[in-house]
C-alpha cells in the first residue's frame, strides 16, 4: 500500500498495490503491520456499508465527540464517490482544514479519517456503495455532524446536491 499524506494531519489517501492476472485482481485493504510503519494506529472494531441510489447524493458531515471518539478507513466498493475528510480538532495545526479524494471500486483508494474529524461523501454515480470501518462502535448519544455546506469550511463539492437527509441539512453553522 502506498499512503499519501493530505493538508488534514494525519488523514491519509492509501492507495493499495494490486496484484494483477488474467483472472483479475487482489489487493489488501487494511494491515496492521503496514499502518503501524505508516505512524497510523487504526484497529478496526466495526464494519459498516452505505449506498447511495442517486448521484450528486451527500452524506455527512459526520464525526462522534468524545469520549467515543472514531478513526475510520472508506472505501468505495461500487460505483464512485468524492471524499472528504474535515479537520475539527482545536489545536490542530490543519483546524477547520478539509481533503476530498475521489475513490471508487476501479481506483481502489482509500481515505484514512483519524479521530476528531468528520467525514462525508458525495456520491459521483448513480448506485454508489461505500464500506467503512471505524475504531469505535456506533454511539448515538455521542454522533454528530456540522453542515456540508458550511461556509466556515468551504468544502467545493463536485456537484450540486440532489440528495441530502433531513439529519444533513439540520446541522448548525459553525461560523467563521
Amino acid at each position: 500500500m502506498k499512503f499519501t499524506a493530505c493538508c488534514v494531519e494525519d488523514a491519509r489517501l492509501i492507495e493499495p498495490t494490486p496484484h494483477q492476472d488474467f483472472r483479475g485482481r487482489f489487493m489488501r485493504a487494511w494491515c496492521a503491520h503496514e499502518f503501524a510503519q505508516n505512524e497510523i494506529d487504526f484497529t478496526p472494531l466495526q464494519a459498516n456499508m452505505g449506498f447511495s441510489r442517486l448521484r450528486g447524493t451527500i452524506r455527512g458531515m459526520h464525526y462522534q465527540t468524545y469520549p467515543a471518539l472514531e478513526a475510520k478507513l472508506v472505501r468505495c466498493t461500487r460505483g464512485s464517490m468524492f471524499d472528504v475528510v474535515l479537520d475539527l480538532r482545536r489545536g490542530s495545526p490543519s483546524f477547520r482544514a478539509w481533503y476530498g479524494a475521489v475513490l471508487s471500486a476501479d481506483n481502489g483508494h482509500m481515505l484514512f479519517i483519524p479521530e476528531g474529524c468528520a467525514h462525508g461523501c458525495q456520491s459521483l454515480e448513480d448506485d454508489t456503495e461505500f464500506h467503512y470501518m471505524t475504531s469505535a462502535a456506533f454511539s448515538p448519544a455521542h454522533a454528530t455532524g456540522v453542515r456540508h455546506d458550511d461556509p466556515a469550511f468551504g468544502i467545493h463539492w463536485p456537484m450540486p446536491a440532489t440528495a441530502i437527509s433531513d439529519q444533513d441539512r439540520g446541522w448548525a453553522l459553525m461560523g467563521s
